[in-house]
């Protein structure tokens, strides 16, 4: 019976040493390597150097002055972040929406951008069409009364065009840019 127990043990030793120590050991310091950024969080840092958020992680911005991210089923909290799971026929997505949409609305400038009402997969998105972030140009201007002409502006310079895809905003970076103004 030791003839069997003993090799298997031996085994489970040493592939726990290999798979449970030497392997993320190795992907952790190739990673800190290759990509510290990204293995550190992507974090983002004001100009003292404090953290103010990740770039992967979309942050809850109130308020008519800053450009808002989508809207958040696990209301921004990376703990509880997942999908809403509200059918199409449920009334309380529709609901929502509607809130949403009301809140939103500029008069003049039409219907608000479906992104700008609907949550993400994770509910952390932390990117947005930039037709979305144009919709709130108007909005944003008027209450820093800054020219809608200067913030088309910061808003180019912020357009990501990732590899697959269509391009992209993060609002966290152009929230940034704008707090520089």
């Amino acid at each position: 019976m030791s003839n069997i127990i003993r090799p298997a043990l031996s085994l489970l030793v040493l592939m726990s040493l290999i798979t449970g120590v030497a392997y993320p050991l190795v992907v952790t310091g190739v990673a800190q390597v290759a990509f510290p950024d990204q293995a550190n969080g992507s974090l983002v840092h004001d100009a003292s150097g404090k953290v103010v958020g990740s770039s992967l992680i979309a942050q809850d911005f109130s308020g008519d002055t800053w450009f808002h991210p989508r809207p958040s089923a696990g209301a921004f909290a990376t703990v509880s972040s997942s999908a809403s799971n509200l059918s199409p026929s449920n009334p309380a997505l529709a609901t929502r929406i509607f809130d949403d949409a009301n809140k939103q609305l500029v008069p003049g400038q039409g219907p608000v951008p479906l992104a700008s009402l609907t949550t993400s997969g994770s509910g952390l998105d932390p990117h947005l069409p930039p037709q979305a972030i144009a919709y709130q140009l108007a909005r944003v201007a008027a209450a820093r009364n800054v020219p809608v002409s200067t913030l088309q502006r910061l808003l180019d310079e912020h357009i990501e065009s990732p590899l697959i895809g269509p391009p992209v905003v993060n609002v966290l970076a152009l929230n940034m840019a704008l707090e520089k103004l």
